[in-house]
């Protein structure tokens, strides 16, 4: 599945690459998306049509931020009266000890967890859920929720848009085959980063007080 929705959003163009990436980004974080398709992933590639002359780089930077920071907010709204049902939910019974970790975050750091969590897709997907549960007050959410969105939503879109003209540059230089083969060393290496990242992760949960056997 993930990558047909690659796939479809890189083939289009116009209108509907503003739509379709402010669909799955806002999505991401009002709905736990994020859980099947991080938000960055259809920034870059939405940044990268950019490169190609498909969208404005500009327009889509700003509708990328809208998006973030509306659909943070409406996963905060969520969080704020579903309260416990959304912590009982699938997705989040799932994840109970980073879910716990998130909620503990959010305890002792308030509005600079929510600023944070943007940057990491899993707490991106439920930080402003938790943040509604925990009765963060709204003003502060916001303020943090509107600043993350700014950084992550224009670093991301422009971080796409300079790997679509590196891409442009390499494939003159060393033709096709050699763009396509540098490419996808590059989406192996990401993949086997956070492959390591998930093992690690895994490592630290059993390593953890109370989780051995004895």
């Amino acid at each position: 599945m993930f990558h047909s929705v690659v796939s479809w959003v890189a083939g289009l163009s116009g209108p509907v690459v503003y739509a379709v990436v402010a669909g799955l980004v806002f999505c991401e974080d009002a709905l736990f998306f994020g859980f099947v398709l991080p938000g960055e992933t259809a920034v870059v590639l939405g940044g990268a049509l950019a490169a190609q002359q498909k969208v404005s780089v500009v327009w889509l930077a700003a509708v990328v931020v809208l998006a973030a920071v509306a659909g943070d907010f409406a996963g905060y709204q969520i969080g704020r009266h579903a309260g416990r049902p959304i912590l009982d939910s699938r997705p989040l019974r799932r994840h109970r000890d980073r879910v716990d970790g998130a909620r503990d975050l959010i305890r002792r750091r308030g509005g600079v967890a929510v600023f944070v969590g943007r940057f990491v897709a899993f707490f991106r997907a439920i930080m402003p859920a938790l943040a509604g549960v925990s009765a963060m007050p709204a003003r502060v959410f916001l303020l943090y929720n509107a600043a993350g969105g700014l950084v992550w939503g224009v670093g991301f879109t422009l971080l796409g848009y300079f790997a679509g003209h590196a891409y442009a540059r390499i494939e003159h230089v060393a033709g096709r085959v050699g763009a396509i083969v540098i490419a996808a060393v590059v989406v192996v290496g990401v993949v086997v980063w956070r492959l390591r990242d998930h093992l690690r992760r895994g490592r630290d949960g059993k390593d953890r007080p109370g989780t051995g056997s004895g």
